[in-house]
């Protein structure tokens, strides 16, 4: 699944130890544009975090992974990003080339068809 949006918030990386080792964990939450935009917390886990190297305003596309678990007769979801990639931001859209510009003269104005 993927989703496309601006990030506009960066939570603090988190550390811990587990069995397998140390692990790091950071959150970024996503807005999601539409008619009514939605907002959505995402974490990446270990060297994700580096590869990404996300800031807030960036405007990303995360692929992701949807997981819930049972802990003590309560469910908790996590959205998991595998991938996220960069879309060039709100900068680089508005940098399209203009069409070009039509001039018309005297004599072109008796060739209308109307």
């Amino acid at each position: 699944m993927e989703l496309t949006g601006t990030v506009i918030a960066l939570l603090p990386e988190v550390t811990g130890q587990g069995k397998n080792g140390m692990w790091r964990k950071q959150e970024f939450i996503l807005e999601i544009p539409s008619q009514y935009p939605k907002k959505v917390c995402i974490s990446l886990w270990g060297d994700k975090i580096d590869q990404a190297d996300l800031q807030v305003n960036d405007s990303v596309t995360a692929s992701i992974d949807v997981e819930s678990r049972e802990y003590n007769s309560r469910w908790y979801t996590e959205v998991k990003a595998w991938k996220v990639d960069k879309s060039g931001g709100p900068a680089s859209a508005g940098n399209s080339p203009l069409p070009p510009v039509t001039t018309f003269s005297e004599e072109d104005s008796d060739d209308l068809p109307f």
